[in-house]
Parts: C-alpha cells; sequence; structure tokens
C-alpha cells in the first residue's frame, strides 16, 4: 500500500441541528450555505427498539441514526459489518452529570448514567441492535479523533478484505463542561467504505498519513473537528469534486485526504 490507503464511500450518513440527512446537507452545501454550530440533532434511528430509544443518551441516538443511513444508502446489511465509532467528547452531558452527582450526593450516581457513560456505549447499542457480531472498535483522540477514526476504518477495510462502517459523532456541551470542551453543536457523519469499487460508490478517497504535522495541531476553534475536518470533506463529496485536505491527527501529525470523485 506505500503508505497511501484508498477506500471507496459507498454510503453516506449525515445529521446535524436542523439537517436530518445527508440529502439536506447536500443541498446546503452546494447552495454555499453552512450547517448550524449551535443546537441539537434531534435524531432518533428507527433501527434502536421503542424502550432502547428511550433509554439511549442523544450520542447513542446520533451515532446509531447516521450508521443507519450509510448503511441504508450503501444497501449493506448492518449485521454483517465491521465497524469502527470516533468521539471527541464521548457523551459530555451525562460525564457532566456523573462529576455534579459525585461532588454533591455520590450515594445517588445511577448506575445506568455510567453505563451509558462509557465510550463505547454507542458501539454497544448499534451491535446489539443490529446483531453485528463482525468487529467493533470505539476510540477517542480529542480533536483528532475524526481523521484517527477515518484512518482505522480504511485500515480494517483494507486488512479484512471487506466493507465497513465508520461513525463520528459529539453531542454540545452543557454546564460546566462546557467552558472548556468548545462544542455547541450536536453533529455526527458516517461512512459505509470499501477496499474496492462498487456499483454503490460515489467517491474515493486515497488517505496517507503524514508525519510532517506542521500547522494540524488539534484545532481550539469551536465546532474542533465539526468545522475543520468535516465541512471542506463533505463540501467537495456534495458537489462530486476532487480535492486535497490535510486533518489534524495528533500533535505534529496529519492525515492528507485526496477526494477523488
Amino acid at each position: 500500500m506505500n503508505g497511501v490507503l484508498t477506500v471507496h464511500v459507498d454510503g453516506i450518513g449525515w445529521r446535524s441541528p436542523g439537517l436530518a440527512d445527508w440529502d439536506a446537507a447536500r443541498a446546503l452545501l452546494r447552495d454555499g450555505g453552512a450547517p448550524a454550530l449551535i443546537g441539537a440533532s434531534g435524531a432518533s434511528p428507527a433501527l434502536l427498539p421503542p424502550n432502547e430509544r428511550r433509554r439511549a443518551p442523544d450520542t447513542v441516538l446520533l451515532a446509531c441514526d447516521v450508521a443507519g443511513q450509510a448503511c441504508a444508502m450503501a444497501a449493506s446489511e448492518p449485521a454483517q459489518l465491521p465497524c469502527v465509532f470516533a468521539s471527541m467528547h464521548g457523551d459530555i452531558a451525562i460525564t457532566e452529570h456523573l462529576c455534579m452527582t459525585l461532588a454533591a450526593n455520590p450515594l445517588e450516581l445511577s448506575p445506568t448514567k455510567f453505563h451509558n457513560s462509557v465510550l463505547n456505549a454507542a458501539t454497544g447499542y448499534w451491535t446489539v441492535a443490529t446483531q453485528c457480531h463482525a468487529a467493533s472498535n470505539a476510540l477517542s483522540a480529542s480533536g483528532a479523533s475524526f481523521a484517527v477514526g477515518l484512518f482505522e476504518a480504511a485500515a480494517e477495510a483494507h486488512a479484512n478484505g471487506t466493507s465497513t462502517l465508520f461513525a463520528a459523532y459529539d453531542a454540545g456541551a452543557r454546564g460546566a463542561l462546557a467552558e472548556t470542551m468548545r462544542a455547541e453543536a450536536s453533529h455526527g457523519v458516517a461512512f459505509v467504505l470499501s477496499p474496492e469499487r462498487g456499483a454503490r460508490t460515489v467517491a474515493a478517497l486515497r488517505l496517507r498519513h503524514d508525519g510532517d504535522g506542521d500547522g494540524a495541531d488539534v484545532p481550539e476553534a469551536r465546532g474542533a473537528w465539526f468545522g475543520v475536518a468535516l465541512l471542506p470533506l463533505f463540501g467537495a463529496l456534495a458537489h462530486g469534486h476532487s480535492a486535497r485536505l490535510r486533518l489534524p491527527a495528533g500533535r505534529g501529525t496529519a492525515l492528507a485526504i485526496e477526494v477523488l470523485a
């Protein structure tokens, strides 16, 4: 592979404030608009049973929603797909609640809240709901989470020789953590990535990990990966254009992405 991974995008999922799916987001991006950076996503994935939807936190609903959209667009069976879920913050609202409860009334800490606070909660809900027994992975790398997750999913697709699901998501911060998390919108995106071009392929991504990461440190802007990584990449996909961009992939490193229309 010579340090370069090429994967083919067969399905895309999207959810952000006011934009329920990729069709809506693509239309906005083609018209030169920009998605909202403040607000809730309103996700309610049908693939989760009603009881699970009621008790699942916003991050789980968001991740499962975009993952389901991508699988539907790719006409892929979710139960057969290895998956990678990436989040910059995890569930900030639950983390805030746990911290405040521990500080004020530790004996009232909810086991259910703790269960939903772990980073692999979305992966667990997804694999149970879809009866997926393929490999699953959950990761976080601060502002580099999107790039790291995308490269991990691409590597798994090539290593396993099969389509792989990648979902990235984050929820807006509330309470005391909002002052430090710099995230005000709930947003999620997903890809079904294949090592080979197929009938459903809409674009290809050529990925290269670049150790010369000058200027690619974790961004400080609000919205972090949503603004820095998502908009240029999805703008190219929306227009069907080729593009080259670099995303932060950790201190001193970057992920070089070439979009091949």
